[in-house]
This record gives structure tokens, C-alpha cells and sequence, in this order.
């Protein structure tokens, strides 16, 4: 039996969420907690965690996450606030409109554009660039 200070402590903790193979879903979802989907999804993904796309599944889907992990097909434009990862198995055909880190593995495909900004304290650390001195040097 579980004391009331670790069920209270639970009771406000967020549950994964899983769209099984062989589950086609439509429409938006919104979560606080880990999604995965194996299965079909077309739609809006939002989540404050992770969002995974399984090796088989495929998601028409735009994803916006704190991290997102592509094995299977997304056709649509990811925005992650941490990394975007593509594995060998992944394919990804859309823009990448934000992510602190990008790693596409070897075998894995983006088919579209994407755009990094550094975090604004790497962004403050960098230093001033005299645009005058560029055109000097250029020529």
C-alpha cells in the first residue's frame, strides 16, 4: 500500500502516451507528458515532453515538443525546443522551424529546410560583429 505522501505525489504526476500499430487517430492532441506513436496519426501534435514517431508509424502531423525523436515517416513541420533527432529509420519531409540540436543519423532523411537559433545565453556569449570590418576584409 502506498503512504498518502507518495499517492498524493503521483496523483499529480503525467502519464506516457501511446497510439498503437494498427491505430489511426485523427485531430489534435495536446499532452504535458511523453507521446509515442506507433500507429497513424493526422493532425497537431503538441507536448511539453518528448514526442516519439515509432519505426512503422507515420504521422501527417505539425509537432511542436520540448524534444522529438523521428523512426518512422512524418510529413509535416517539426518545432522542438531541445533536439530533433532522425534515426536510420526515420524520414522526415517538412520544415524544421526550431531546435536547439539536430542529429540526423546515418540512413535517416529530412526533405526540407531548417533553421537553429542558439539559446539566448549562447546567443548573448557570442561576440559583437563589426559588419565594417567584414566589407574591409571582403574586399
Amino acid at each position: 500500500m502506498l503512504s498518502r505522501s507518495k499517492a498524493s505525489k503521483n496523483a499529480f504526476m503525467p502519464t506516457d502516451s501511446l497510439i498503437g500499430k494498427g491505430t489511426e487517430v485523427e485531430g489534435a492532441l495536446a499532452c504535458e507528458a511523453n507521446v509515442r506513436i506507433e500507429g497513424k496519426f493526422n493532425g497537431v501534435i503538441e507536448s511539453r515532453a518528448c514526442v516519439t514517431i515509432g519505426e512503422h508509424a507515420v504521422a501527417r502531423s505539425d509537432i511542436s515538443a520540448r524534444e522529438v525523436v523521428i523512426a518512422g515517416k512524418v510529413y509535416g513541420d517539426v518545432q522542438a525546443e531541445g533536439k530533433l533527432t532522425i534515426t536510420p529509420t526515420g524520414q522526415m519531409f517538412g520544415d524544421v522551424l526550431a531546435a536547439s540540436s539536430l542529429v540526423i543519423a546515418e540512413g535517416g532523411i529530412l526533405n526540407g529546410s531548417s533553421k537553429m537559433e542558439p539559446k539566448k545565453e549562447q546567443a548573448e556569449a557570442l561576440p559583437a560583429v563589426d559588419m565594417h570590418l567584414l566589407e574591409t576584409e571582403a574586399g
